[in-house]
């Protein structure tokens, strides 16, 4: 089974599985081509010089050293990075090393809203903001189509026929009986 197929219960399916925008990737993405830039200038500087081969060492291990730390550490925290609605609940689950997540059953939410500033509306994603029986809303960020999540996940919680809401019966429908 794959991920996340293999944490749902039995009639559970997934509705939306989503990482954070590609908006997150932007800035180690230009720290990358950067990196790369300066290590290709500064080895064709240090080609002339009678320690060359120590200076490409040290140009070597200083932009690895940034390249590891500044693009490949926020791509993995982005890969690893879910966001999962499914017809029982919200999941959020992120990590490698230290791993953690958050289940928030859909019968516990009492509501949804949406956030998003001038940037994130060009770019197409947003800030979920799930308030429950917990003391503070959550609020998962750079969410890809957030208002697109937010009406699918409105729907699910609105659509769900075990929660709290029930039709009347056949005997609560008919009218009082008038006097006789």
């Amino acid at each position: 089974m794959a991920y996340p197929d293999d944490l749902l219960s039995a009639n559970e399916r997934v509705v939306i599985h989503k990482h954070p925008h590609w908006k997150m990737l932007l800035v180690p993405y230009i720290v990358l081509i950067i990196t790369l830039g300066v290590g290709i200038w500064l080895a064709i500087l240090a080609q002339d010089l009678s320690w060359s081969t120590i200076a490409f060492i040290l140009i070597g291990a200083v932009a690895l050293i940034l390249i590891v730390w500044l693009f490949l550490a926020p791509f993995v925290r982005w890969r690893t990075t879910h966001f999962i609605v499914t017809t029982d609940r919200v999941m959020a689950r992120e990590g490698v090393i230290k791993r953690t997540g958050i289940d928030i059953p859909l019968s516990r939410i009492s509501s949804v809203r949406f956030e998003h500033g001038l940037i994130d509306r060009i770019v197409g994603c947003g800030t979920l903001i799930i308030e429950s029986a917990s003391e503070e809303p959550l609020e998962f960020d750079d969410i890809p189509q957030v208002e697109k999540v937010h009406s699918l996940l409105y729907r699910e919680i609105n659509d769900n026929p075990d929660d709290d809401f029930v039709q009347p019966t056949q005997q609560q429908q008919q009218p009082p009986t008038q006097g006789r």
